[in-house]
């Protein structure tokens, strides 16, 4: 009998943590890399980070920085609510030509990983 009760309080305590809501603001991205394949000259080199805020407090991103000048990242004002779903736009200058590989550095409130890392890449055609 004793064996019994010990086996469900392991199994209370083992499942549990797998329902808990997560604490805090979290901030999930659809992905964390975009490539812009093979593109022409000039043409518009705007893409969009999709993420939803899957915590329970409100989500802010404090910073978006690129590692280049040629990389202008537009990042959402306020707040974002739990549940909640918003994007940051990144625009990279497509008449450089040639391969291209840049980083977006995203500051949040996030207790764990207040700091996420977002790419891009691609190759730009020259002139035609």
């Amino acid at each position: 009998m004793k064996l019994k009760h010990y086996i469900n309080l392991f199994l209370l305590f083992a499942i549990t943590p797998a329902f808990a809501q997560e604490k805090g603001a979290q901030i999930n991205f659809e992905t964390t890399t975009i490539d812009y394949g093979t593109i022409a000259n000039g043409s518009n080199g705007e893409r969009v980070f999709s993420f939803t805020n899957s915590g329970s407090e409100a989500l802010i991103i404090k910073n978006v920085q690129s590692s280049c000048g040629c990389t202008i990242p537009k990042k959402p004002e306020g707040s974002i609510a739990p549940g909640d779903t918003n994007e940051i736009i990144v625009k990279y200058d497509t008449k450089r030509t040639g391969p291209f590989r840049k980083t977006i550095t995203v500051t949040t409130n996030v207790e764990q990983n207040k700091i996420v890392a977002l790419k891009i890449k691609g190759t730009v055609l020259p002139k035609e």
